[in-house]
């Protein structure tokens, strides 16, 4: 008898764990950490591009030394800032999207100045690079969008009734996501 009533407490106990969301909480969070794995991809193949783009640009005009100092130490940030896939709190997204950010500030200028060399804007290697980094910062783009969606279906999962009373009981937490950078509502003012 006694062997029943355990057999029948683990029975209810299993079914009252898969009901309660511990299992859909579990498959969000795995989505969750493989969308980071793309972001972080993503963000890799810009900085793997980089030093190509350095070294055309630095072959092929007399270019101004502070913006590819500046792409190159952005860069060096950028790849030294690492998050742990199981710690996506806003505090460490912010401080991936924050050296992101300069990276993509000084690529910015890079673009802007290498306007001012025609030799530049003609050579086949710098075309194809600044090919290769828009398709880069579309698929940034696709990538942090994706992210943002699988944070959000985790986090609606962990946040509703009645997932909610076990999701803090399993260690489940909110996690972050990208939002706009500050002045992203403003168009950048290109000047030559």
């Amino acid at each position: 008898m006694r062997k029943l009533i355990l057999g029948l407490a683990a029975l209810f106990t299993v079914s009252v764990l898969s009901s309660c969301g511990y299992n859909a909480a579990i498959k969000l969070d795995e989505k969750v950490k493989a969308s980071w794995g793309e972001v972080e991809n993503q963000y890799q193949r810009r900085a793997d591009l980089i030093p190509n783009l350095v070294n055309t640009v630095k072959g092929a005009a007399d270019f101004e030394k502070e913006t590819l100092t500046q792409v190159i130490e952005a860069r060096a940030k950028a790849t030294s800032v690492q998050v742990d896939p199981n710690k996506l709190t806003p505090e460490n997204i912010q401080k991936f999207q924050s050296a992101q950010g300069e990276v993509s500030q000084a690529l910015g200028r890079l673009m802007v100045v290498s306007e001012r060399y025609p030799e530049l804007k003609a050579n086949a290697n710098f075309q194809e690079l600044q090919a290769q980094l828009e398709g880069t910062e579309n698929r940034i783009a696709v990538a942090r969008r994706d992210f943002n969606q699988s944070v959000q279906e985790y986090n609606t999962q962990i946040r509703t009734f009645p997932n909610n009373l076990f999701a803090g009981m399993f260690g489940f937490q909110q996690k972050g996501s990208f939002s706009a950078e500050a002045g992203a509502d403003k168009a950048p003012k290109v000047e030559f």
